[in-house]
């Protein structure tokens, strides 16, 4: 009853367009049986003749989005502004040997779109309630290694366990995972990296051996790391609640640095091999390089060097701290650079220029060079040095450094 109603209260086009042996199948049915709401509708049917001439005449109808996916599977998609829907050809004879094919149980539920009746030869819904994850087959499993990273994202995700014969079966396979394109394991990387057991599921991944290809760098000690960058970042966001989002994404860079190497040239390797983007490893290398600049002893009150720091950093600052807090860097640096970052008219974490190049080649009388950089940035310590406070003085500061 409770996927009749969804179909009918949430399918963003009429149900009697969908021909008679017609399946709602994989992570959406779950979802539903879970009760798990989502803001964007993401479906998958099954059907055993024509399901791109199906999806086709529903984009069609309702002048939405239509693609291809798969020619020879037979897979197309139907966009609407709030769901994505595909429809695939069935895989074998009937819908049970297309369930026999999937990953884990509670993924091989199909409901009957017509006769309103739940299909699970595996007793998914079972599972679902024990709140476990169980493969269907070991063979399974290794036609599509990406599905062993996928046991740990999904158990991260549902807040489930992996059923001890399946963990140990995903360990034995592991070798398997080399065999993936790194696109697609990252993008299983990417939800644990997101999602509130994450941290927990990758230090179980790393005990069973998965991250071995990813992060090859990593050791137990790293691993442990990423509950206090969790921490870490709740604290910081519980602190200022209006300028971080409500969700673990915002600082997956700060996990990564954890995992990777030490060494921001071998760590860029890593990441460039895990074919993360160029704001990605931009984003790590910062935070390798620079957190050692807040151990150094008189950091703390020299304002040449936090301008720097800041000018260097950048908006990388919010991750680098999540990292420096894991790493046991001082708390009141961190929340006195966090005050100076959250302030937009703070003038070492946002300087604005007294004077401009021209200005200075003006009263210089001199070419474009490097030396008006040089000036430029002098004038900036100079003011939040408090030795300088306006134009005029700024002048005099450089008649009297600069003019001899």
């Amino acid at each position: 009853m409770i996927l009749h109603n969804f179909l009918k209260q949430n399918l963003p086009f009429d149900v009697n367009l969908l021909p008679d042996n017609c399946y709602l199948v994989g992570g959406a049915v779950r979802d539903i049986l879970l009760k798990r709401s989502r803001s964007y509708l993401d479906l998958d049917f099954v059907l055993p003749h024509k399901p791109i001439e199906t999806a086709k005449i529903i984009a069609r109808e309702y002048q939405a989005g239509f693609v291809v996916l798969d020619p020879v599977r037979y897979i197309a998609r139907v966009v609407f502004p709030h769901a994505t829907i595909d429809f695939a050809g069935q895989e074998g004879d009937s819908i049970y040997q297309d369930l026999a094919r999937r990953d884990y149980t509670i993924n091989a539920i199909a409901f009957h779109c017509r006769e309103g009746v739940i299909i699970d030869p595996f007793q998914g819904e079972i599972d679902i309630k024990k709140g476990i994850l169980k493969m269907i087959s070991r063979d399974n499993l290794a036609d599509d290694p990406l599905r062993l990273m996928r046991g740990y994202r999904q158990a991260s995700q549902l807040d489930f366990t992996i059923e001890s014969f399946t963990r140990a079966t995903i360990k034995d396979l592991k070798e398997l995972l080399k065999n993936v394109a790194m696109e697609r394991v990252n993008q299983e990387l990417a939800y644990l990296f997101e999602t509130k057991k994450g941290s927990y599921w990758l230090k179980e991944a790393f005990k069973d051996g998965l991250l071995d290809l990813c992060f090859p760098s990593a050791d137990e000690k790293m691993v442990n790391l990423l509950a206090n960058i969790d921490e870490s970042a709740q604290f910081l966001s519980s602190k200022y609640r209006s300028n971080f989002p409500d969700n673990y994404s915002w600082y997956k860079e700060a996990k990564l640095a954890c995992l990777t190497n030490q060494n921001p040239s071998i760590a860029e390797t890593e990441l460039i091999n895990l074919k993360y983007s160029r704001q990605e490893i931009k984003s790590v290398l910062t935070i390798l390089q620079f957190t050692n600049n807040l151990t150094e002893i008189d950091f703390q009150k020299n304002k040449r060097k936090q301008y720097f720091f800041f000018q260097s950093v950048g908006d990388y600052f919010p991750n680098l701290a999540v990292f420096a807090l894991a790493h046991n860097v001082s708390k009141d640096l961190i929340l006195q650079l966090m005050e100076l970052y959250q302030n937009p008219e703070d003038a070492i974490a946002h300087p604005q220029p007294l004077l401009s190049g021209k200005d200075i080649m003006k009263y210089l009388n001199i070419a474009p060079s490097p030396l008006i950089g040089k000036i430029l940035t002098e004038i900036q310590i100079a003011y939040i040095e408090g030795k300088i406070n306006n134009k005029e003085t700024a002048i005099d500061f450089i008649k009297n450094n600069f003019i001899t």
